[in-house]
């Protein structure tokens, strides 16, 4: 299926009671649901993702980070994406903690959430279906995986990497 593929960065934000930050999304795609902040890489200007990840926090939580505060958690690269869109997303832990909620901003308002209370938020399908649970069993680790999503809205998975936090 030839589409345009698309290349973002999702930043998983926490603040010191390890409550994750998520945006209500005001734009497509995804609007009207709860995920992480982040946004588009600028291919055109040969953008890196870590780069990415770093403007998109300063442009929307207002934190100002350096490559050396993200942790790559995960890759995911979804095939069709409603039928409109290839996408490769990278997914990053920041290691600063969040003090504040950040104001509300273009891209939707912010919020803070425990871990339990995510599976009574309106997330988009893949998130619930298997982005937040590797995201929670890779935290520290890593994984990559591939998504093919059919017109039907079911969604074929497959976990193409896994390497879980080294403990001591």
């Amino acid at each position: 299926m030839k589409l345009p593929y698309k290349v973002a960065t999702l930043l998983y934000c926490f603040n010191e009671r390890e409550e994750i930050l998520l945006l209500e999304r005001a734009r497509e795609p995804n609007r009207g649901l709860w995920s992480p902040c982040g946004g588009k890489l600028h291919t055109d200007e040969g953008e890196s993702p870590y780069a990415c990840a770093c403007r998109e926090a300063h442009e929307e939580t207002g934190q100002q980070l350096t490559p050396r505060d993200l942790h790559l958690t995960g890759i995911i690269s979804e095939h069709g994406f409603q039928g409109q869109t290839h996408w490769l997303m990278f997914l990053f832990e920041v290691k600063p903690k969040l003090k504040t909620l950040p104001p509300v901003h273009k891209e939707g308002r912010f919020q803070f959430f425990t871990r339990e209370s995510l599976n009574d938020l309106k997330l988009p399908q893949t998130d619930h279906e298997k982005i937040w649970p590797w995201f929670w069993q890779h935290r520290g680790g890593f994984f990559a995986a591939h998504c093919h999503c059919h017109a039907d809205g079911s969604n074929d998975w497959m976990l193409e990497d896994s390497r879980m936090e080294k403990s001591g």
